[in-house]
């Protein structure tokens, strides 16, 4: 289903009680209209070869007059009024695109060049394109063949992903073979831990007919990666998965993307927490456009000439505009727009609520910032949001102090327990490796500084000198890290294999070990940043 269907599903209005008002708007209308059918010119006196020529718009009724735009406007106004709606009002809090975990295809099969360059390519170019369409959702990246393995995580950078993507081939692979339901195991494991429904998307050029019914039973989207022509007996078993063929352009992964923002609309529709977004504003710029008829001469009626002289009489509020936008938009308004757009620098700079210039701000990485003009709002969201930027930024102590206020403010805020402990624990580890790092020795100066957040002064500060005899020297684990010549796809490789031989391999063992500082899941605060 499109999201215009699901639009048009939910359409209702908020206020119905004013359309009644759309009963008087009709009866004006009639009685104006009657009258002026009833108003005949004289027939006394007059030849009628000259009746006619001197007759003016004889055919009045079928003339538009300035009743009928009048009417319209009110009709406008009145249906306005009553708060058309197909959409709840988005949170600012939550992401508002699906989760999606996508997962390749990666045989030897996907090698074939009957699609340039090959079938693999064309494949990863596809993800990347979706990847860049969908900038700042969550994605995963699962590679599949005989078995099935987490390349990504869920992540909301997709600069992440594409070294990743561009590492996949058929050798990395520790097994051969197709089972597309360990990918999709695998991918229903990455968004049980999601605050929403999510979808997954296989990139494929082929499906055994077996495992049709388990793909049928979930939320997952099919893009064939097969030539024009050329068909599979599997993709032609789906019935009740949307099979997607290939392009030369992007309009295969603008209706995934749609099929996607359709999936998101639906689950936001379920959700009592968030209210209806009233779209009734929008009816006022048609309403405003038939207003500029009157101008006309001859359209202008009496009536309306008596409410704009009342109108104009009213006093005048200050207003202040400094570009065409602030003629219509307020500051919040317009850094909304820039934040649903993903501009967070723009938006930031743009909003006045500190609350939300604050989250902007962290949505940007500019969590020093953010931190600052967070702790001018006096709420348990603003001091979780605030917690979460300085463990972005590694002051951990202070995140902990923030999230103890969260939760002075509000003891039930969700997750702010979890990540006090999980930053309590980061501090502890901190301080604790800065004693076992007190060695008593001074070897001189000569490193980088190394700056922990040990506010509680445990441990000596060591610093250690790298030797630069070259075949003796101890390289620090950033300098070993740049100094690595290893292709991603022997990383890959090496890691595939380790996962394969595990006793009990999960997707829960292809995330990040340790615990990780959680947003807020709820719908109604922020969201899961973990990566």
């Amino acid at each position: 289903m499109t999201p215009v269907l699901v639009a048009l599903e939910a359409f209702h209005v908020l206020r119905p009680l004013w359309l009644g008002a759309l009963v008087p708007i009709a009866a004006l209308w009639w009685m104006v209209r009657a009258r002026r059918a009833h108003r005949a010119a004289p027939r006394d006196g007059l030849a009628p070869h000259l009746r006619d020529a001197l007759t003016v718009g004889s055919d009045g009724q079928r003339r538009v007059m300035p009743i009928d735009m009048v009417c319209v406007a009110l009709a406008l106004l009145a249906f306005g009024a009553s708060g058309p709606t197909w959409s709840r009002q988005p949170d600012p809090f939550v992401a508002q695109s699906a989760p999606l975990v996508a997962a390749l295809k990666v045989t030897p099969s996907m090698t074939a060049d009957d699609i340039a360059p090959s079938r693999l390519e064309r494949g990863k170019q596809k993800i990347r394109d979706l990847l860049e369409l969908r900038a700042g959702a969550r994605t995963a990246l699962i590679a599949y063949a005989g078995t099935a393995h987490v390349a990504v995580p869920m992540t909301e950078d997709p600069g992440v992903m594409l070294p990743y993507l561009a590492g996949l081939d058929p050798a990395v692979m520790p097994e051969e073979g197709d089972r597309p339901g360990l990918a999709l195991d695998s991918a229903q494991a990455l968004l049980s831990r999601e605050t929403g429904p999510g979808a997954v998307l296989f990139v494929t050029d082929g499906l055994d007919p077996d495992d049709v019914p388990a793909l049928s039973a979930a939320n997952v989207i099919i893009l064939s990666l097969l030539p024009e022509g050329q068909g599979d007996r599997g993709l032609e078993a789906v019935s009740d998965v949307p099979v997607i063929a290939v392009t030369a352009d992007g309009a295969d992964v603008a209706q995934i993307d749609r099929l996607l923002d359709a999936a998101q609309a639906r689950a936001l529709l379920d959700d009592d927490r968030q209210p209806w977004l009233d779209r009734g504003p929008w009816l006022a710029l048609p309403a405003a456009l038939l207003m500029l008829l009157w101008f006309r001469r001859g359209w202008t009626m009496r009536w309306v000439l008596m409410v704009a002289a009342f109108l104009l009489t009213q006093p005048a509020s200050q207003a202040r505009a400094d570009g065409i936008a602030d003629w219509f938009f307020t500051p919040d308004q317009r850094g909304r727009l820039a934040f649903d757009r993903g501009d967070f620098r723009v938006a930031s700079e743009a909003f006045s609520d500190p609350l939300w210039r604050g989250y902007a701000l962290y949505r940007d990485g500019q969590y020093a910032d953010a931190a600052e003009v967070l702790s001018r709002v006096e709420t348990a969201q603003a001091a979780f949001i605030q917690g979460m930027a300085y463990l972005r930024s590694r002051s951990y102590r202070d995140g902990v102090r923030a999230f103890e206020t969260a939760l002075l403010r509000d003891p039930d805020y969700p997750n702010a327990a979890e990540n006090l402990e999980t930053a309590r624990a980061i501090v502890a580890y901190v301080e604790e490796a800065q004693e076992q790092s007190d060695t008593g020795e001074d070897r001189g100066i000569g490193a980088d500084d190394v700056v922990f957040d040990n506010e509680s002064g445990k441990g000596e500060e060591t610093v250690i000198s790298v030797p630069e005899d070259g075949a003796d020297a101890l390289l620090s684990a950033d300098q070993w890290m740049t100094t690595v010549d290893t292709r991603t796809g022997d990383f890959l490789k090496s890691r595939f294999a380790l996962e394969q031989n595990r006793p009990a391999p999960s997707a829960e063992a292809d995330a990040p070990d340790g615990d990780e500082p959680r947003e807020d899941s709820s719908q109604s605060q922020a969201p899961e940043l973990a990566e």
